[in-house]
């Protein structure tokens, strides 16, 4: 598997803001990110059936830390 790298534009608040959240779950910004997109694509896929590819959405993502 490769890992391929993306880059977006945000607006300085928002990226605040999300540092501050992934601060609070014990996970890095791209780590909460990744957390994010699984959980969007965990949801896309029960709505509207499983995409296939054999890549598990779940790689690459730190557990959560339970406070």
């Amino acid at each position: 598997m490769s890992v391929k790298s993306v880059s977006i534009r945000i607006e300085e608040e928002m990226l605040e803001k999300l540092a501050f959240v992934a601060d609070y779950e014990g996970r890095s910004i791209n780590s909460h990110i990744l957390v994010l997109i699984r959980e969007n694509i965990k949801a896309y896929e029960k709505e509207y059936g499983e995409i296939d590819g054999t890549i598990n959405p779940a790689v690459n993502v730190k557990p959560t830390r339970k406070i």
